[in-house]
């Protein structure tokens, strides 16, 4: 293990640059290697996975929301999948970032129905509701308070479930992903923000602890790693 790699004992209290402002052109093209490092490490399995229990049972359209969406390749998969399991769906991306929602229609064809909104989502309430809030690479992103308040918005909001899809901190995330940036030569913000991603991100016991200071049972929860290098957090409703 080479010396200069950092401690994973708890999460560490970093900047990533693509938090920054920075100009529309930059951040779209960080979002467009961003999208390339997210199909090569298999990041939609997980979610399109857990969708999967739900496709049977949709006996009207099922609204399912994307907070942070970023570029929204998670919600064009799932549109493909939806598409191909002939199910009803109504697909909602929201980002605080202004650019995000830019990026995310130019990414996105004209055939498509997918909203982007540019919107804090704790104020979005469409009268028909939530079925089911997703959110990938997002909660890193957030403090160890705004992340139990995060959980509990999901718990009061999602009719039928949520799913969080992060970063697993450990020393082989760590270490693969800084080696898999380097040789592919991703934009700068990739290879710095990447490394940073996984320090400020969880285990196991961090998310335990966060779901138990916002009041769930751990009965209802599933915390289960997904190859490479992330850990999800579900929570399936009825």
């Amino acid at each position: 293990m080479p010396s200069d790699t950092p401690s994973f004992a708890q999460r560490a209290q970093l900047t990533e640059w693509m938090d920054e402002p920075c100009s529309y052109e930059e951040f779209r093209a960080c979002l467009r290697d961003l999208m390339q490092v997210n199909r090569m490490v298999l990041a939609y399995r997980p979610t399109l996975r857990w969708l999967e229990q739900f496709a049977a049972r949709a006996s009207r359209p099922l609204h399912i929301v994307d907070v942070g969406s970023g570029a929204g390749d998670m919600l064009r998969r799932i549109e493909a999948w939806a598409r191909e399991k002939h199910i009803a769906v109504r697909l909602t991306g929201i980002d605080l970032n202004p650019h995000a929602a830019r990026a995310a229609q130019e990414f996105t064809s004209s055939s498509s129905r997918i909203e982007w909104l540019t919107c804090d989502a704790s104020q979005y309430a469409p009268p028909e509701g939530i079925d089911l809030v997703i959110s990938s690479l997002l909660t890193h992103h957030l403090t160890d308070d705004q992340t139990v308040r995060f959980l509990q918005w999901m718990e009061r909001t999602a009719a039928r479930g949520w799913f969080i899809n992060d970063l697993h901190r450990t020393h082989h995330t760590y270490l693969g992903f800084t080696l898999l940036a380097r040789v592919m030569r991703w934009h700068r913000f990739v290879r710095h923000d990447g490394p940073v991603s996984i320090q400020r991100s969880f285990t196991r016991q961090d998310w335990l602890r966060y779901t138990q200071q916002a009041g769930l049972a751990a009965s209802v929860l599933q915390v289960e790693d997904a190859w490479p290098g992330r850990l999800c957090v579900a929570r399936v409703k009825g």
